[in-house]
């Protein structure tokens, strides 16, 4: 066998590994730390989870302010209905668990506890789409499309550790229940690099323009987009970036804006299932609004129960790497 070309073997650990390439700059605890700071400043911030402090950064609120912690246990049901009594007591909580058991554990609970009521819940949930190796039984892949079905819920889904650090004020700010995609631990940094960049609730960001794509992304993907937008221009493919962090309310303006009249090549890219994500709601924005891109192409990940798995090895398998991203579009192109 010829060891040259072997790829590393991945240790267990490389299934809940951060998503940052080796050697890629990061910031550990964005979310924990932006906490922190936030609740220095409003005293009616509290911070809830379910046993996962320390795997959604919550631990550094309970550090620096303990009594404005609360471990509800295993009891995703229970930690969402209690958020929205709090709520109600004029209390601002910040609700931490998984993305899977939220959304799939406790979803009559935002629903008919927090969303009905429209409180003011901010809902901030790690291991968003394929962000762990775990199987389908932590992998929350169909997320987004739960919470878009929720009315007056505002969705959230930030690229990195900037991102997220202005994300939190934000969100703290806006009035009525939010659902945050969580990037915790050694979170990449890349969006500091985009002159002027900053997060504005409800609007997009167009981060590099070019001719012949567009790719609409969120989340980690955006990321990954500007990674690819990268690669192609040593082919002199041309490819401009929208970052879309709020999936509700969509800043369709911005959409129609960049795929009116440009006649190039549009892929959604993100990390969830094709069906009911960011994807179908920009073929949703583009039919009302009567615009036709020269082609349309989704690059999420398939309607079905992935694998268990290393994480790099996942991504790859499932097309949301940045190699695996780049072949998909090269082969669009033609």
């Amino acid at each position: 066998m010829n060891t040259a070309t072997e790829r590393p073997r991945l240790k267990t650990s490389a299934m809940i590994a951060s998503i940052a390439a080796e050697g890629q700059r990061v910031r550990a605890a964005p979310f924990g730390k932006a906490l922190v700071e936030l609740a220095l400043q409003r005293p009616e911030v509290v911070g809830l989870t379910a046993d996962l402090a320390k795997y959604t950064d919550l631990h550094l609120l309970a550090q620096a302010h303990p009594e404005r912690y609360f471990q509800m246990g295993m009891a995703e049901q229970l930690l969402l209905a209690a958020a929205g009594g709090m709520a109600k007591e004029g209390l601002l909580p910040f609700a931490t668990t998984y993305a899977v058991f939220a959304t799939r554990r406790a979803y009559d609970f935002i629903h008919q506890v927090i969303a009905e009521e429209n409180l003011n819940v901010k809902i901030c949930c790690a291991l968003p789409g394929l962000t762990t190796g775990y199987g389908p039984s932590h992998q929350a892949t169909e997320d987004l499309a739960m919470m878009r079905a929720v009315p007056g819920l505002t969705i959230v889904d930030p690229c990195d550790a900037l991102d997220i650090e202005q994300a939190v004020p934000q969100i703290a700010a806006h009035p009525g229940p939010v659902y945050m995609r969580l990037l915790r631990g050694n979170v990449p940094l890349v969006l500091d690099e985009i002159e002027g960049y900053r997060f504005e609730l409800g609007r997009a960001k167009l981060l590099r323009d070019g001719q012949d794509v567009l790719i609409i992304s969120s989340g980690l993907m955006t990321m990954r987009a500007l990674e690819v937008a990268q690669d192609l221009a040593a082919d002199r493919i041309g490819v401009a970036v929208l970052h879309c962090p709020t999936l509700k309310p969509l800043d369709e303006a911005a959409i129609v804006e960049q795929v009116r009249y440009k006649h190039r090549l549009v892929v959604v890219a993100e990390n969830h299932s094709i069906v009911g994500g960011l994807g179908e709601a920009v073929a949703s924005v583009l039919l009302r609004h009567r615009v036709q891109p020269a082609r349309f192409e989704l690059a999420g990940l398939p309607d079905a129960f992935l694998d268990a798995g290393a994480l790099p090895t996942l991504h790859q398998r499932y097309g949301i790497s940045r190699e695996a991203l780049g072949g998909r579009i090269r082969r669009w192109l033609g």
